[in-house]
């Protein structure tokens, strides 16, 4: 699968990427820019009851494989109006599919408030352990009871839980094993694992899932920034809260100027191709902490962007290829910057009379 935004794209693609003929057809879908994309789990019995196990949003836009973005449970976002649309159709759903056990269904949510059905899968899904340790409820052994014969409310679970912390799913992608692959995601799924943050706030858990996946998010230094075409109408916001955070900011040619344009304090840096010292070499020598790019998709992105990606890799500097994957890492980075990391026990959110206690105590010792 591949998104393709012009001709040009699309005839690469049938050119190189497929074979066509009337025995393989091409499935071509409408993307829906900007949405927001939602998971949720649902549990049915063969009495005709339905409880949502947990409706996750998706930190990356639709577009983005389920398996590779992370998510946050409960969800961010999304209005009461588009969440009791999704509970109800995924309830009707599973009623007239007669599902018996778990399901999962994925939602696309666009600007305008509509909301898309994007696909209802009657069967387990890979975030069933992750709802499971979210709300504090086994949902695939509730599953295989209901499928033996039992019904929701003898097992005690009649109601969808909506917990007071914060849950988010980070995947943990294998790059580092794969010499020259570019670190991209899209709707391909490459993740090989995935890792889980719980906080009393969505910045504090985010921030967790990124270190439990690997990523050392600095709180100081410099950013490199390089946006394309389709997402620099984000560079002000990102400029901004980048130097509200303390870091400087380095940016490639067309980047720096939108940020100038914008009175946000930048320092231009020469692409790969445009000669020395560029982007590479600061890369090599320590002076970048962090690095956000969008890729434009072009030849030249293909050559000196996968350069750049895949050196920041070798050199563990954490990278961002999504809008709202970078804005999501300003709010972890301001967690961190704010507050110590405090660690509680899985057991302990779900313990309200202890948990508060916990926490202070934990905040309390040295």
């Amino acid at each position: 699968m591949e998104i393709v935004y012009n001709d040009e794209k699309l005839i690469k693609y049938l050119a190189t990427a497929v074979q066509v003929d009337p025995e393989r057809p091409v499935l071509v879908d409408k993307y829906l820019n900007d949405a927001i994309e939602i998971d949720i789990d649902a549990l049915a019995d063969s009495a005709g009851n339905v409880v949502i196990g947990g409706i996750m949003e998706h930190i990356e836009q639709a577009g983005i494989h389920s398996g590779d973005s992370a998510c946050s449970l409960p969800t961010r976002t999304v209005s009461t109006r588009c969440l009791d649309i999704i509970r109800s159709w995924t309830t009707k759903l599973a009623k007239r599919l007669n599902v018996c056990g778990l399901m999962n269904c994925q939602y696309a949510i666009i600007p305008s408030g509509e909301v898309f059905l994007l696909e209802a899968n009657p069967r387990a899904s890979r975030t069933v352990p992750f709802v499971s340790k979210a709300i504090g409820h086994p949902l695939a052994k509730y599953a295989s009871l209901i499928m033996s014969g039992l019904t929701l409310p003898e097992l005690g679970f009649t109601k969808e839980v909506i917990p007071k912390h914060v849950s988010v799913k980070e995947a943990v992608l294998p790059f580092e094993k794969f010499q020259g692959c570019d670190i991209l995601l899209g709707p391909e799924m490459r993740s090989t694992g995935e890792v889980m943050g719980i906080d009393y706030e969505f910045s504090g858990a985010f921030a967790k899932a990124q270190i439990a996946a690997g990523q050392k998010l600095p709180v100081s230094g410099t950013v490199f920034l390089s946006l394309n075409d389709l997402t620099k109408r984000h560079l002000a916001e990102m400029g901004r809260g980048f130097r509200e955070l303390g870091f400087n900011i380095v940016a490639t040619s067309g980047t720096a100027k939108v940020l100038q344009l914008e009175g946000i304090p930048v320092e231009p840096v020469l692409k790969i191709h445009e000669g020395r010292p560029n982007a590479r070499d600061m890369l090599k020598n320590g002076q970048i902490q962090v690095m956000v790019i969008t890729s434009s998709g072009d030849d030249l992105d293909s050559r000196d962007g996968l350069q750049l990606r895949r050196l920041a890799l070798a050199y563990k500097v954490p990278i961002i290829t999504t809008v709202d994957g970078a804005r999501a890492t300003m709010d972890a980075i301001k967690s961190m910057k704010n507050k110590s990391i405090e660690i509680l026990a899985l057991q302990d959110y779900f313990e309200p009379a202890n948990a508060p206690q916990k926490l202070q105590a934990a905040q309390a010792a040295p």
